[in-house]
């Protein structure tokens, strides 16, 4: 079990989406194809990002939209992938060394003014500490013209499997376990989530809400990305693992298909502004 001093220190990285250099293996190897991987191609066309142009990727986690950042730009562009996690840069610099990969905190951005032709974060707002904040630096490195585009997950209740493990582990585990389930979610109203860019100054944010789909090719492999690459990997001892996973094959059943894989619904808000 964790201490409780160990407790703490790992309930504020869940909070920040923090992961260690072993879990940000886990989450390139599973979450990315089981997730994020589908939403890179929207971010980028919401960005409208185009040959030769300058981009930077906040809170790039291990790359899935800044290569395909780098790929629509081509050869004449330039990118640049920024995150605070180390253990997720290193993973990141695996899969391009033309990309520049920076490790920095969003709320301060370590670029000039009107930097940048356009700026994408993929899943990374919630986990900021002051998301109004984050996003004016932003919109601060924005060039005049310049296109922003964020991909927010929706509500927790329009994401019926992790709807489901948030309730499995409220049942088995203490609160902090299932919160840090919950915080992906925390930006799925559209309402409060349109308040935050009216108080970091970006104006008039057009938001479409997108159907997705999360699978994982059984329930074993689905709670070993959500446990061990994720924070939560930090908050859970062996035995409780074994306890979730035996709960999790009667719980869970319900979203496996004939062939023992998952599949359920996983929308999420593509947020675009552009900056006069």
């Amino acid at each position: 079990m964790v201490h409780a001093t160990d407790m703490e220190i790992a309930v504020q990285s869940q909070d920040r989406g923090q992961v260690s250099r072993s879990a940000a293996d886990v989450y390139q190897e599973f979450f990315v194809p089981a997730l994020f991987g589908q939403w890179a191609g929207p971010v980028c066309d919401a960005a409208r990002i185009v040959p030769g142009e300058n981009i930077l990727d906040v809170a790039c986690g291990t790359g899935v939209v800044t290569v395909e950042a780098e790929r629509r730009v081509g050869p004449t562009g330039k990118v640049t992938g920024l995150d605070i996690n180390p253990g997720m840069l290193d993973a990141a610099r695996r899969k391009s060394s033309a990309i520049i990969w920076r490790e920095a905190n969003v709320q301060d951005i370590p670029f000039p003014d009107g930097s940048f032709d356009a700026v994408t974060c993929q899943f990374g707002l919630m986990f900021f500490d002051d998301r109004a904040a984050a996003l004016a630096e932003m919109w601060r490195v924005l060039a005049p013209n310049g296109r922003l585009a964020l991909a927010i997950w929706d509500k927790l209740e329009n994401t019926p499997g992790y709807a489901a493990v948030v309730e499995l582990l409220e049942r088995l585990f203490e609160p902090a376990i299932a919160t840090g389930m919950r915080a992906p979610f925390v930006l799925g109203d559209v309402k409060e989530l349109t308040a935050i860019f009216a108080a970091a100054g970006v104006p008039n944010p057009r938001v479409e809400t997108l159907d997705g789909t999360a699978r994982f090719s059984s329930i074993e492999a689905w709670v070993h990305t959500d446990i061990k690459g994720w924070t939560l990997a930090d908050l859970i001892d062996d035995d409780q693992y074994a306890t979730l996973l035996k709960q999790a094959r009667q719980d869970l059943a319900r979203f496996c298909l004939d062939d023992g894989s998952v599949a359920f619904a996983s929308p999420a808000h593509i947020v675009a502004a552009v900056k006069a």
